[in-house]
């Protein structure tokens, strides 16, 4: 038989409350694209009125910004961790191309694409767009930097470097939308090749520690 009891809402913070409808936005940025984002249709998911998204977000364009910026976040902090906990610049790099070369990440290439001609057109968006896009230069260009001093990574220029290897990885991303599953290991290997190139290192230096790598290396920072 079923309850005539109506189960309580739980009232969150606003904090709280604003966190879920971001989180809700990002999910339906990564699955169907940041078009699909409306006030209603996130009411819609979190079982909510529409005025209460409205009451954090008064137009769709900041709930879509603040959407894409935080996969985005997400992205980067789970690629390249701001803190490393172990591990050498060589290590933690090829951590990184091991996992930003699978197919894990093509819903987040996706996105980028989305979102870059998206920006073209939406203010709020595309200041998002260059907020993630400097993150991401800073953060691997650090990593660089260290790799110089500690490492034996070579190049005058860990910035210029770190936009060489980023721009053939938007390039790779590309491939996310165009539904080709059997791409070629030339192709799927071609940032890592030009990262040891670009750095001075060994052909297969990076690779060969990705390939050594278990499940436990990739899933901590």
């Amino acid at each position: 038989m079923p309850s005539s009891v109506q189960r309580k809402r739980v009232r969150k913070s606003p904090a709280a409350r604003r966190a879920e409808i971001v989180d809700a936005a990002a999910h339906v940025a990564l699955a169907e694209g940041l078009e699909s984002i409306t006030l209603r249709r996130i009411a819609d998911d979190l079982d909510v009125r529409p005025g209460l998204i409205s009451h954090y977000f008064p137009s769709a364009e900041e709930l879509v910004a603040e959407a894409f910026g935080r996969a985005a976040g997400r992205e980067l902090d789970a690629l390249l961790p701001d803190q490393r906990s172990e591990g050498s610049p060589a290590h933690y790099l090829a951590r990184f191309f091991a996992l930003a070369t699978g197919s894990a990440y093509d819903d987040v290439s996706r996105l980028w694409i989305n979102a870059r001609h998206l920006s073209r057109y939406r203010p709020a968006l595309r200041e998002r767009v260059e907020v993630q896009e400097a993150a991401w230069r800073e953060r691997f260009a650090s990593v660089i930097g260290d790799g110089v001093r500690d490492d034996g990574f070579r190049t005058d220029n860990p910035l210029l470097t770190a936009i060489h290897i980023l721009v053939v990885l938007d390039g790779l991303g590309a491939h996310a939308n165009t539904g080709t599953v059997d791409r070629p290991k030339a192709v799927t290997s071609m940032a890592v090749t030009t990262a040891e190139r670009e750095l001075g290192l060994e052909s297969g230096t990076l690779s060969d520690l990705a390939d050594t790598m278990t499940e436990a290396d990739l899933a901590r920072s």
